[in-house]
């Protein structure tokens, strides 16, 4: 069986989309609607863009989202997923191209989230760090014993890498404890804020209104939700872990281990960067993994 993955902000480059816009008609109509949608063209910025104009995250999530989508309708014809996951902002591709949200819903719906996270990171200083060689429940267990403001797990990415995110000063106090505890490196990461930690509770209030107003269809295959890594067909659920996820741990390790057990055999990273087909073969080597980034 065949798992279509979608990454998600951190993968993004310049250049990204433009061999699909130049050569796919109905791509370059689904571009410049996204351009219209936005207010601005995204496109300029994705196709000739710095990497500091990419970085912005109002432009990062949605250029990577249309990216993403852009590519999955291009592989239509040839290859259709039997289940879907994304990592993070990548759930909205995965939803797009197993038919649970249209296109320009979900742009609406990737755009206010990017707003509201980055409104969000203006309001607390906060961070994410990457912990290298140590298990998860060390992770848990160090940052649980620490007193030092809002920490939490936030990206169970692969085993022996868990991304951990809150305020600065907590992420100070956790990367000096489990590097004591340990682990081979606590590497501070440089983004603009604590995704997937109770940070993001003014994002998600926003958020949740604007889920609330989308009309969610049920899937054509199941949709391997973050929040609890399992399959999800039924509109509401898929809604509830979708607002859920801006506060809650992007469980991929476990996503991607049910997926092998409900029958996955391949998986295709669609979307640009190579991340998630790293974090797959660490999971598992029983199964293939590529990507697809470019036609």
């Amino acid at each position: 069986m065949k798992a279509f993955v979608f990454p998600g902000q951190g993968s993004q480059f310049v250049g990204m989309g433009k061999d699909l816009y130049e050569s796919r008609e109905d791509i370059r109509a689904m571009m410049e609607q996204a351009n219209d949608i936005l207010g601005f063209r995204i496109t300029d910025i994705m196709f000739e863009g710095t990497d500091e104009d990419l970085k912005q995250t109002k432009v990062t999530q949605p250029a990577v989202f249309i990216h993403s989508v852009a590519l999955a309708k291009a592989l239509e014809g040839e290859m259709k997923p039997d289940m879907t996951a994304g990592h993070s902002l990548g759930e909205f591709s995965a939803l797009v191209s197993a038919g649970a949200l249209d296109f320009a819903d979900a742009l609406r719906l990737v755009s206010a989230r990017a707003q509201a996270m980055q409104k969000a990171c203006e309001l607390k200083p906060s961070t994410m760090a990457a912990i290298i060689g140590l298990p998860d429940e060390k992770i848990e267990e160090v940052c649980a014993s620490l007193n030092a403001g809002i920490l939490a797990c936030a990206n169970y990415n692969n085993p022996g890498q868990l991304v951990i995110s809150g305020e600065i000063a907590a992420i100070d106090a956790a990367c000096e404890a489990l590097t004591a505890a340990g682990a081979k490196r606590a590497l501070k990461l440089k983004v603009g804020g604590a995704f997937h930690s109770p940070c993001m509770e003014p994002a998600r209030a926003e958020l949740a209104e604007a889920i609330d107003r989308t009309t969610f269809s049920v899937p054509r295959c199941p949709v391997y939700q973050n929040v609890d890594a399992l399959p999800h067909t039924d509109p509401a659920e898929i809604k509830a872990n979708l607002i859920a996820q801006l506060t809650a741990p992007v469980r991929w390790t476990n996503t991607v281990r049910n997926m092998i057990a409900d029958g996955a055999t391949e998986f295709i990273e669609i979307g640009p960067g190579r991340a998630l087909q790293g974090m797959i073969s660490k999971i598992s080597r029983e199964v293939a993994v590529s990507g697809i980034q470019s036609l």
